[in-house]
């Protein structure tokens, strides 16, 4: 049996036409939305998500496409616009849409909103697309889509490989990501962890068994942010749109390491901005869930 977060409750929420969320949810208060990342499932919030329960309501989710919940065809009709050739049935705009109505659907319209890696390209996404809805964002450890290709240049950009495997048509990137699944997957959450003790041994394997059973849904999600994802970004950019509420980055150093301002980055998007370095590995919220933490609580009391 797969592992779960101690202490919430589990269920299955639609939020799309055929496309239904497991969810994970615990507390009360103010609501707390917390959406993962790559290769993982909401679990990479088990530690977090204790912790703010004890004062706010914590919503974890599995994204569309991910983990227990429902993964639609690439070319699932959706809003965003686009075909399976750009991933638009996991456009961040369709994806963010699914949590607003999660959300709605367990009572809340309005709600703070945190995401890790691809999750915070939806929260992202979400902050841009309903300003009203969300109160207070977070990211971590990740550049806006837009910026994140603007900066992949040169043999630094060999970092992101995957990037640019997902991103190429239909077919040859699912059939080679399917023919080592735990190859594929297990190499992101080796090279990424800066304390190995942070992911056990359940947990990876949880992570694992949830991504090989997820290629397409997963190659598509990565497809549309070389493809539908950056023409929306590239929109709000011409049309001068920003972030609008309180906004916490906490981001490893990659500035350094590829050769930009990370903190200038965001601050294009965001007037009400708190941009953090840190020094843990990209699985922040599992290799150092009490900072973490801290820094979503002081984002709320802003």
């Amino acid at each position: 049996m797969a592992p779960v977060i101690p202490g919430f409750d589990y269920r299955r929420v639609p939020v799309a036409d055929g496309v239904s969320l497991n969810v994970a949810v615990a507390g009360s208060g103010s609501p707390v939305v917390l959406l993962h990342g790559f290769p993982q499932t909401h679990l990479m919030w088990r530690h977090v998500a204790t912790d703010l329960a004890a004062d706010h309501t914590v919503i974890c989710p599995d994204l569309r496409g991910y983990g227990a919940s429902d993964k639609p065809a690439a070319d699932a009709a959706d809003a965003a616009g686009g075909s399976a050739a750009d991933g638009a049935g996991y456009a961040k705009r369709t994806m963010a849409a699914d949590i607003v109505a999660l959300a709605r659907a367990l009572g809340h319209d309005r709600f703070a909103l945190a995401g890790h890696d691809r999750g915070a390209l939806v929260a992202f996404r979400a902050g841009l697309d309903h300003p009203s809805v969300i109160t207070h964002l977070a990211c971590l450890d990740v550049l806006p889509t837009l910026d994140m290709w603007d900066v992949m240049r040169g043999t630094t950009a060999a970092v992101g490989f995957h990037l640019y495997l997902m991103a190429q048509p239909p077919g040859l990137p699912e059939r080679m990501i399917s023919a080592c699944p735990d190859d594929f997957f297990g190499h992101f959450l080796d090279l990424w962890t800066g304390d190995p003790t942070a992911i056990p041994a359940e947990v990876r394997a949880a992570y694992l068994d949830a991504c090989r059973a997820a290629v397409p849904s997963i190659v598509a999600d990565y497809r549309a942010s070389a493809g539908v994802d950056v023409d929306h970004d590239r929109a709000d950019r011409a049309e001068g749109r920003r972030l609008t509420m309180p906004v916490t980055v906490l981001q490893q150093d990659w500035g350094a390491a590829l050769g930009y301002d990370a903190a200038a980055v965001w601050r294009a998007w965001a007037s009400d901005l708190e941009h953090s370095t840190v020094g843990y590995g990209h699985f922040m919220a599992e290799e150092a869930p009490a900072d973490v933490a801290k820094a979503l609580r002081a984002l709320l009391a802003r």
